[in-house]
C-alpha cells in the first residue's frame, strides 16, 4: 500500500482543517446513473490539465458518478494527485484561475469546486494513501455487483434522512465503505482478479 512519500516539502503543511464558506445543508438527491457524466468528468480532465500541466501527476475520476450503473449524487468527483501538497502555488493558484473555488483546506488534502457545486476536485499528494483508497472503492465498485448494489442501497436509505451537511451524510456512509474497501485488500491479498 502506498505510504506518504519522503520527499522534503516546501514548508510545512496545514495543521488544522478549515471549511471556506462554513456548513452548508444543501438537498441530497440520488440519481440514476447516467452516462453524461463521463463526459462532464472529460470536460473537467480537460480544464484541469490545461490548468496543471505536468504538475498533475495524476487525474482520476472518482466517487460514484465514475462507476457505471451506480446511482449517485450528481455531482463528479475528481482526484488529482501533486507532488508537493504544500505547495498549493504550483496547483492551487491555477486551479482557482481555472474557475474553481476552494472548499476544503486540511492537512493532506485541498478541495476545489466549480461554482455551480456539481464537481469536487480532491487534491491529494502522489502517494497518499487517502488517494490509494478512493481508488481501491472505485474499482471494487466497478466490479462487484453485490458490493456496488448494497452500496446504492445504503446510500438511498441515507438520502431519506435530514443532514445538517454533505459531510454529516459522508460520515454515515463510512461503515459501509470501510467493509468495501476491506473486501477489495482481501481479494488483492489473494490474488484474486
Amino acid at each position: 500500500m502506498p505510504t506518504s512519500p519522503k520527499t522534503s516539502r516546501r514548508r510545512a503543511d496545514v495543521t488544522e482543517a478549515e471549511l471556506i464558506g462554513g456548513v452548508e445543508k444543501r438537498d441530497l438527491v440520488i440519481e440514476d446513473y447516467n452516462p453524461t457524466w463521463q463526459e462532464e468528468y472529460a470536460a473537467h480532465l480537460e480544464r484541469i490539465i490545461n490548468a496543471l500541466g505536468e504538475y498533475a501527476a495524476a487525474v482520476e475520476h472518482i466517487g460514484s458518478t465514475s462507476v457505471p450503473g451506480l446511482a449517485a449524487k450528481p455531482i463528479i468527483d475528481v482526484l488529482v494527485t501533486v507532488p508537493d501538497i504544500t505547495a498549493e502555488e504550483d496547483y492551487l493558484d491555477p486551479l482557482l484561475a481555472a474557475g474553481y473555488q476552494l472548499r476544503v483546506r486540511e492537512p493532506g488534502h485541498r478541495m476545489v469546486r466549480n461554482p455551480e457545486r456539481d464537481a469536487h476536485v480532491h487534491v491529494l499528494e502522489v502517494n497518499d494513501s487517502a488517494a490509494f483508497d478512493y481508488l481501491l472503492l472505485r474499482d471494487r465498485l466497478r466490479t462487484d455487483a453485490q458490493d456496488r448494489a448494497d452500496y446504492e442501497r445504503t446510500k438511498r436509505d441515507l438520502v431519506q434522512r435530514d443532514w445538517s451537511d454533505m459531510n454529516a451524510y459522508a460520515e454515515a456512509k463510512s461503515e459501509v465503505i470501510e467493509g468495501i474497501k476491506a473486501r477489495a485488500r482481501a481479494r488483492a491479498e489473494r490474488g484474486d482478479k
